[in-house]
Order: structure tokens, then sequence, then C-alpha cells
């Protein structure tokens, strides 16, 4: 069974990365990311109390948090293995995943730290743009739509979410930075924890993460 984790800072690539890597080795992607948003679409009781973290480009609590990911690794699908992807983000986290896995039965075999230069993540989430329809997600210079401000798939409008504004993406980087940024070091003292240049081609990158796994 392959427990993978992706570190990196907001707009470092771990989603796309862990896509392929799902597709990859047939294990699902664990995005808490994606469970959160949802959570905050449907307006559930957590979505509504992680909003107000998730706007302010906050972390959301970890009692939230670590319930998601227990739930989920507990899952039929995540026996074979899975892809965290944006979790852990803080040392308490780790700690805390380190005794979900061990009570689950399972292990992180490998941790992967995406770097990338603050700038090109700048670049990255700031042009990025949403589908209010579907939520097909758009790129002002690397995925244009084809006619300006419609989704391609549903003629949807689209906008830039609070998450990919600049000032939001400032606070991001900060958080990042001072909380988990030290995961590194945590993981380093594991034995498991490979750095990844993630600038440039996607499939490239790809290419130097599956050569570090196997």
């Amino acid at each position: 069974m392959r427990g993978i984790i992706l570190l990196g800072a907001p707009g470092s690539g771990k989603g796309t990365q862990a896509k392929k890597l799902s597709a990859s080795y047939a294990v699902p992607q664990v995005s808490t990311g994606d469970m959160l948003r949802e959570a905050v679409k449907n307006g559930t009781e957590m979505g509504r109390q992680a909003k107000g973290f998730m706007d302010r480009g906050g972390l959301v609590p970890d009692e939230v948090v670590i319930g998601i990911v227990k739930d989920r690794l507990g899952a039929k699908d995540c026996e074979k293995g899975f892809i965290l992807d944006g979790f852990p983000r803080t040392i308490p986290q780790a700690q805390a995943l380190d005794r979900v896995v061990k009570e689950l039965g399972k292990e992180i075999t490998g941790v992967l730290s995406l770097e990338v230069d603050e700038g090109e993540i700048m670049e990255r989430l700031c042009g990025r743009r949403t589908c209010a329809g579907c939520g097909a997600m758009y790129h002002v210079r690397f995925n244009p739509p084809k006619g300006e401000g419609k989704c391609d798939k549903c003629g949807g409008a689209l906008f830039q979410r609070e998450d990919d504004k600049e000032e939001t993406i400032r606070a991001r980087l900060v958080n990042y930075k001072k909380s988990t940024e030290p995961l590194i070091d945590y993981y380093r003292g594991t034995g498991k924890i490979r750095s990844v240049k993630a600038s440039g081609n996607i499939d490239t990158i790809f290419a130097n993460i599956t050569k570090i796994l196997q």
C-alpha cells in the first residue's frame, strides 16, 4: 500500500501532479482543499466555519481538517494507497496524521516537496479563473477560454476566486512559510522526503516525480 504526501506552496502544482499520480497508480487523490470547498458550496456547518478562514487566506482549524482526512483515508478506495494533496500543512497536523494512519493500519511511504519560486506562483494563481456554473478552471495566460469571460463547457461566467486574488495569495504564502515549511524538516527526519523542481513543463515534472517514486 502506497501513501504519498505532496508538499509545496500554494500554486506549486500539487493538485495537477496529484491527479496524474492518481491516474498512474490507480489510487485516489485526497485533496482537503477540494473537500473543504465542496463543504462551503453546500453550506454545511463545517463549510461555514471553514469559509471565513479560506477567504482570508488562513488555515482551517485542525479539528475540522483532521476529521475529514481520517474518514477519507478509511474509505474502501484508499485500501491500495492514496495521494495526499494539501495535507498536512503544519507539524501538529503531521503528528495527527501519523496517529491516523497507524490507527487505520496504513503507512506514509513517500513525501515529495515541490519547489517553485514566488514570482511564478503569483503568476500562476492570480491568472486563474473559475466557472460559476460547472466549476471548470481556466487561466488568462496558460489556459484561456475560447470566449472571453465565458466557460467553454457550459457558457457560465468566469470569476476570480477570493483565494486567487493577489492580497489573499500573499497571505497564504506567509502562512505557508510560517506553518508548512517546517514540515520539510519534520519529514527529513523520517528519511522519506525528496525535493522536486516544479517549474516548467508539467509532464517533465511528472516524469521526475515518478522516477523518484520508483
